[in-house]
């Protein structure tokens, strides 16, 4: 990275170059409002994208931040040209630092068109996942609600067939009963032959009815066993159902091994989407039908069920008429026995048993036609139960339609899931790519506001640019008259909040679960709003600082990457460097505050030796390191630091911070799916106040502790002008401190400095000691971040 110049004024607008170039620009913001995506505007959408590559020199800062939003909404990317973009270079020439800085500005900027894309890209996914998966909880149940229906109806049918089955056999009781009865009779009225022709008669209508009611039976148990056979095909076709469910199983492990052949079909997403939204929209239409055929087939069911009532009361009608007929027997079998006794009676006593015989074959006749009516009722009613039987399977068939329908939606959605994997890795890639070129050791300035105890009517000392190239990124400091203009990667004023200042280094805090060390330091004078930057208050939600922010969000993304296969495990050390001595603040044997200005390392034994390895991660020896699987543990640990760390009064601050704190997360990821494992540290640093002693009126004890702070901030800044100067011995042994910095300053690691700056006129000459250090640390230029991942063995899967 070539250094900038941090004081040069702002660059005029007005070149007739830039304001020909901003012709194209707008063309272009045209376009991508008018452009519709899909399939048809496809070759637009590339030929913009290609108008954004084909662009070097843009200077008109605040119309691309204007039409941002607008152009990531409509321009889609593909996969050669998110790599044409990753991969392209810088042209021109290497010493013009100018043209370089413009066009990695305008490059940052089409990264940024690109993340936001594919973020809008991933949420889509999720929400059509979320789609397909309530529709397809929907369908489940809809069909177990079709199953449940089934039985019931098959219940139902056994239970009528139960019934008849009993009305059958009393029938066939009752008529052998009056086949017994008849032939008595007979056999005593040998000589009444009409009145036997008859009998014989109604034995023989009575005989072929029993022949009809047995032929019913037969036919009602041919399907009573076609309805349990039925039963059991459904049970077997469930149980295939459930194989074909596990072989789905088996082809999803298998699909992950296909991933590389998957990210050939990114071009067609979008049409794949449209039309799962077709599909989404059929299907509903079909449940909806299936929902009216439902409802269609419970008003038939419940017809059936009240002209079947109306049969059985008619039914028991006819079993009271042949009860009466029976009495009716009964009696003529007494009048018949009366009849040997009396042989000696009149004719006329024969001529009314004539008469009452010709009544009861009128009787017969009359039940005959009765009977026949309720044949005809019966033979409906079994016209209405195959219709019913047709409903049904067609609603088996819909059912297995269903079933297949929500195969379909399984497998879209399984490479949903695919597609969502390979849009995190590749916005992780374009995310670092971008945290690179803007620089490895980025400076955020922040002023805090005036404060009651620096006097009523103080003005403040610094002012904000106003113009379009400074709007954010500068600022300027008045002293005795005159203007001293400084520019920082990102200006926040006495306004901003806490929220604001930590939504800036939001991705940064992003790079640690990717893999990279982090590290943030405040620096700045006492009081000037380091400690509140970093700590805040933690019990106002409002006014948390950076370092519980930071840790909610590193335990949101990890919690929300599970369902990627990630496993992420975390260690939390806090120390302190007071008096060039390293504390542990979460040793169990600490002394007490009042001893600890006498405590050294011998006190407890322990040696904490500095040591660095080869990949540039950084040990400290006998320090505590604690296991933390909850937010609620880390703020508890850092309660436990903040009570263990030196703080004392001065001049400048009631509570001013004696030593450097140093908060270091280690996070340790490895993913199920791909056998991927990474390795990223956080470490979130507070500097001790850097201020002059005349003006932090340092006194005895106080005074060693001043001088031991003021020692290792100069070595601090010894090393940084080596780094912006390129000198080959780079001073980091001088300080603890910057030893233990030294593979955030000098090696791979992604650096950010807050430098905290006081607005009241009696601070104006530290803060612009503060200003010019921050200025130094923006131009050092460092190594590329190295991303620490690998590929897990198999043999430890």
């Amino acid at each position: 990275m070539v250094p900038r110049n941090q004081n040069r004024p702002p660059r005029s607008p007005s070149n007739k170059k830039d304001a020909a170039e901003e012709n194209p620009l707008d063309k272009r913001r045209r376009i991508g409002a008018g452009r519709m995506v899909g399939q048809a505007t496809s070759s637009r959408t590339r030929q913009a994208f290609a108008v954004v590559n084909n662009r070097q020199d843009v200077n008109a800062t605040s119309d691309i931040g204007n039409t941002e939003g607008a152009e990531c909404s409509t321009i889609e990317f593909t996969k050669e040209e998110v790599e044409a973009l990753l991969n392209e270079k810088l042209k021109g020439n290497k010493f013009d630092n100018k043209k370089r800085i413009d066009q990695m500005g305008e490059r940052i900027k089409r990264l940024k068109l690109c993340v936001k894309w594919f973020q809008q890209v991933e949420e889509n996914h999720i929400l059509e996942k979320e789609k397909l998966q309530n529709a397809l909880e929907f369908s489940e149940k809809k069909c177990n609600d079709t199953e449940t229906e089934m039985q019931t109806k098959i219940e139902e049918f056994n239970k009528v067939i139960s019934d008849l089955r009993k009305t059958i056999s009393s029938l066939e009781e009752k008529i052998a009963k009056e086949e017994s009865d008849k032939l008595d009779a007979i056999d005593s009225h040998r000589k009444e032959r009409e009145a036997r022709g008859a009998a014989e008669k109604m034995q023989a209508s009575l005989s072929a009815e029993l022949e009809k009611v047995r032929r019913e039976k037969l036919a009602f148990e041919q399907k009573a066993t076609s309805n349990e056979d039925l039963y059991k095909r459904s049970q077997e076709y469930n149980m295939s159902l459930q194989q074909y469910n596990s072989k789905l199983q088996k082809d999803l492990e298998t699909t992950t091994e296909s991933l590389k052949r998957v990210e050939m079909e990114k071009l067609t997403i979008v049409e794949n989407l449209s039309t799962l939204r077709g599909h989404n929209k059929a299907l509903q239409d079909q449940l909806s039908s299936l929902k009216a055929s439902q409802d269609e087939a419970t008003k038939q069911k419940e017809s059936l069920v009240q002209e079947l009532k109306c049969i059985r009361g008619e039914l028991q009608q006819v079993r009271d008429e042949r009860d009466r007929q029976v009495m009716q027997v009964k009696v003529l079998t007494a009048e018949v026995a009366k009849y040997k006794e009396r042989t000696g009676k009149s004719f006329a006593e024969l001529d009314s048993l004539t008469i009452k015989s010709n009544a009861l074959e009128e009787t017969c006749s009359s039940q005959r036609e009765h009977i026949h009516i309720l044949q005809q009722q019966l033979t409906a009613a079994n016209e209405k139960l195959k219709m019913a039987d047709l409903s049904s399977s067609e609603t088996r068939t819909e059912f297995e339609e269903q079933k297949r329908v929500v195969r379909e939606l399984q497998d879209r959605l399984s490479d949903m899931e695919m597609q969502v994997i390979e849009g995190e890795n590749l916005r992780k890639k374009l995310h670092n790519t971008i945290l690179e070129l803007k620089g490895n050791i980025r400076v955020f300035c922040r002023v805090r506001p005036l404060l009651p105890e620096d006097g009523v009517g103080t003005d403040m000392v610094v002012s904000f640019p106003t113009s379009t190239e400074s709007r954010g990124r500068g600022i300027e400091l008045v002293q005795s008259g005159q203007k001293y203009p400084f520019t920082f990667d990102k200006v926040f004023t006495h306004e901003a909040s806490q929220q604001e200042v930590f939504v800036e280094i939001s991705q940064l805090i992003q790079s640690a679960l990717d893999g990279y060390k982090v590290c943030i330091f405040a620096y700045g004078q006492t009081g000037s709003g380091k400690t509140y930057t970093m700590m805040g208050r933690p019990d106002a939600p409002d006014l948390k600082g950076l370092i519980p922010r930071s840790l909610e969000q590193i335990f949101q993304i990890s919690q929300s990457l599970m369902s990627q296969g990630w496993q992420y495990k975390m260690q939390v050390s806090v120390l302190e460097i007071y008096n060039e001595t390293i504390r542990d603040l979460l040793s169990t044997n600490r002394s007490s505050s009042a001893d600890m200005t006498r405590s050294e390392n011998g006190a407890t034994g322990k040696q904490y030796t500095i040591k660095h390895d080869a990949n540039g991660n950084t040990h400290v020896s006998d320090l505590t390191i604690v296991d933390v699987c909850s937010i609620k543990e880390i703020s508890s640990l850092l309660q436990q630091a903040a009570h263990s760390r030196s703080v004392s009064k001065t001049q400048m601050n009631e509570q001013s911070s004696r030593s450097h704190f140093v908060f270091t997360l280690r996070i340790s990821g490895v993913n199920e799916n791909t056998e991927q494992q990474v390795q990223g540290v956080l470490n979130l640093i507070d500097l001790a106040g850097s201020e002059r002693l005349s003006r932090s009126g340092a006194t005895g004890e106080r005074l060693k502790e001043t001088q031991a702070i003021n020692k290792s901030l100069s070595c601090l800044s010894d090393v940084i002008f080596a780094l912006a100067k390129k000198e080959d011995h780079v001073p980091f042994r001088n300080s603890k401190l910057t030893y233990l910095l030294q593979p955030c300053l000098g090696g791979d690691s992604k650096t950010l400095m807050f430098v905290n700056v006081s607005p009241d006129s009696s601070s104006v000459g530290e803060s612009l000691c503060s200003l010019r250090f921050a200025a130094r640390v923006n131009a050092c230029e460092i190594g590329i971040p190295r991303r620490q991942t690998s590929i897990r063995p198999l043999d430890s899967h």
